[in-house]
């Protein structure tokens, strides 16, 4: 019988049984992803409850592990009667509404928060799901060196995504892991730019920041890089340098142990001495996982505590509104108290087309 996630957070909250709606945690418990439903886990193990639009793949799905699928009505699933043989339930807090709360506390539970627990485990990645970010983050970084030579002078931010988010699905993945920002030139200089109708020009500079999903557990990167040299990119070539040697310097050394501040400090004290501290004005890194973001975040302050099995980004950037913006962006992970990272193909190097 394989175990799932289920006994884990059961017995991580220890209430007498956990009730799970959220759909990315309903995905960590037992492997399968549904609309709707919820799943409890207790004592004797963890019972899926969904509709007949999900109970025959579930079903196939999970046989040899320790999930069961029963089959519910979708639109009256009300799980009060299940529920009121507990007396201690446990409940994701931060992801429950006001009005399930005090539907649940009106049978007579009492309710403990399921958050800590998922928040806990799921930062720390298993083999498997190891390899399912690694597949993703192959994925991403073989759709792009694709993408490299579809390039072409006039084609808009959209048209680029497009092809991009295309090579990914071709190659295996089922969905992007955000919307995929494309900007050229000076909308680089925009940290979460929205993709438009921009059309590209030689001399332009691109960023793209993109990932995909594989098995639910996505991948994010971001290469930036020039459509042709024009002869007027000097001071952007040295922000580059600079980030380019930042995010390097991470990789060097960030180690188990460290807390998200101290991560962060590397790439942040090298770029204010280089001169562009200012410049950089977002946090050096976020959790990747089922989701895009996720604990633990590698940022100024930050208290986490960084460990084996963690997986997060190391993206340094440098932004000067109107001019330009650089990020370089790998998804990394903790092992044997060192970083490794996912991105192995695609060049860090100042690429231009």
């Amino acid at each position: 019988m394989v175990r799932t996630n289920g006994r884990k957070i059961f017995e991580a909250v220890g209430a007498d049984a956990v009730f799970t709606t959220p759909e990315y945690l309903k995905r960590y418990v037992t492997g399968f992803l549904t609309e709707g439903g919820f799943v409890i886990s207790d004592e004797k193990g963890t019972t899926m409850y969904t509709d007949a639009r999900y109970t025959e793949a579930a079903e196939k799905r999970l046989q040899g592990t320790e999930v069961k699928v029963a089959e519910t009505d979708r639109f009256d699933n009300s799980p009060a009667a299940l529920l009121k043989k507990y007396r201690t339930v446990g409940v994701p807090f931060e992801l429950t509404s006001y009005p399930e709360y005090k539907k649940l506390e009106g049978l007579g539970l009492t309710l403990v928060d399921s958050m800590p627990a998922f928040r806990a485990a799921m930062a720390v990645k298993n083999d498997w799901e190891l390899n399912a970010i690694a597949r993703a983050c192959d994925i991403a970084e073989e759709g792009f060196l694709r993408l490299l030579p579809e390039i072409r002078e006039g084609m808009t931010e959209t048209e680029v995504a497009a092809l991009l988010e295309y090579n990914m699905r071709r190659l295996g993945a089922y969905s992007t892991s955000f919307d995929t920002i494309v900007a050229f030139g000076a909308h680089a200089a925009v940290p979460h730019h929205e993709t438009g109708d921009t059309k590209l020009k030689f001399g332009d500079e691109i960023l793209i920041d993109f990932g995909c999903k594989v098995d639910g557990y996505c991948s994010d990167i971001t290469r930036t890089f020039l459509f042709g040299d024009d002869g007027k990119h000097g001071e952007f070539k040295k922000a580059y340098a600079a980030v380019l040697a930042a995010h390097e310097l991470v990789k060097e050394k960030l180690v188990s142990g460290m807390t998200g501040n101290d991560g962060d400090a590397i790439a942040r004290d090298y770029l204010e001495k280089a001169g562009y501290g200012k410049f950089f004005t977002h946090s050096l890194g976020h959790g990747i996982g089922l989701n895009i973001h996720e604990f633990p975040f590698v940022r100024k302050g930050g208290q986490d505590v960084l460990a084996d099995g963690m997986v997060f980004s190391d993206e340094p950037g440098v932004y000067l509104a109107g001019e330009y913006g650089v990020r370089i962006e790998d998804t990394i992970t903790l092992s044997g108290g060192k970083v490794k990272s996912f991105m192995h193909k695609t060049d860090r190097n100042l690429v231009v087309l």
